[in-house]
Parts: structure tokens; C-alpha cells; sequence
């Protein structure tokens, strides 16, 4: 389970068979007040993609900035690149996604990293 606001507009494209496959990224923050009193702010980008009818109903709905709650599975991908250099992506695999607030209304925010997201969630 995260909650966070999309770093992109969703990307929608199907497979051979022709299921949907949704893919887009999230920002995930964390706020925290550090031992010597002072607040801190953590924000982790993280790649998401689903299959069926929750990128289908994402897709529309939403676009980047927009807070999202996502549930899913973790899944890490694995290649090798020209030079043989090996290259790992854990992305989450969602099964679950509920549009929940609204879009990120300062685009100078934004482009800061600030995304209206609660402070801290206990998961």
C-alpha cells in the first residue's frame, strides 16, 4: 500500500494478447521531525504500472500531481545492457488504485518537489 501524487501523466498501451497495461510514476513523501527538532522531508520516486481494469479507470482520471492510493505487488526486472553492465528496477505491480485528492495546484511547488500529500501514514 502507498499514497502519493503521480510524477507523470499515466501512459496507457496493450500487450499482444490485448490487455491494458497502465504505466506511470509516483512521488511518495514522508515529513519528520529529526532529533534536534528540525523537520525534515524524504520524497521517493518510484516506477508503478498495472494490468486491466485499474489502469484503464487511472488512466482518464487522472493526470501528474494527482493523489493516488495504490495497492499492489513488488516486482524487480533485471537486464543487461550494451557494455554487460546489470541493471535492476523494482517497480509495483498494481492491483488496487483509488484516485484520492486532488492535483497539486502550484506548478512552482511541483517543479520543487512540495506534493500535498498527508504528513506521515501508518501502514
Amino acid at each position: 500500500m502507498i499514497i502519493g501524487n503521480l510524477g507523470r501523466d499515466p501512459e496507457m498501451r496493450y500487450t499482444p494478447s490485448g490487455k491494458p497495461v497502465t504505466s506511470f510514476s509516483l512521488a511518495s513523501s514522508r515529513t519528520w521531525v529529526s532529533a534536534d527538532g528540525e523537520r525534515r522531508e524524504e520524497t521517493e520516486m518510484v516506477q508503478r504500472g498495472c494490468l486491466g481494469k485499474p489502469g484503464r479507470d487511472l488512466q482518464p482520471a487522472s493526470d501528474e500531481g494527482q493523489q493516488v492510493y495504490i495497492e499492489g505487488r513488488l516486482q524487480t526486472r533485471c537486464w543487461e545492457d550494451d557494455n554487460g553492465q546489470r541493471h535492476f528496477r523494482t517497480e509495483v505491480v498494481a492491483n488496487e488504485m483509488i484516485v484520492l485528492g486532488s492535483r497539486v495546484r502550484d506548478e512552482a511547488a511541483q517543479s520543487a518537489g512540495a506534493y500535498d500529500t498527508p504528513e506521515e501514514t501508518a501502514f
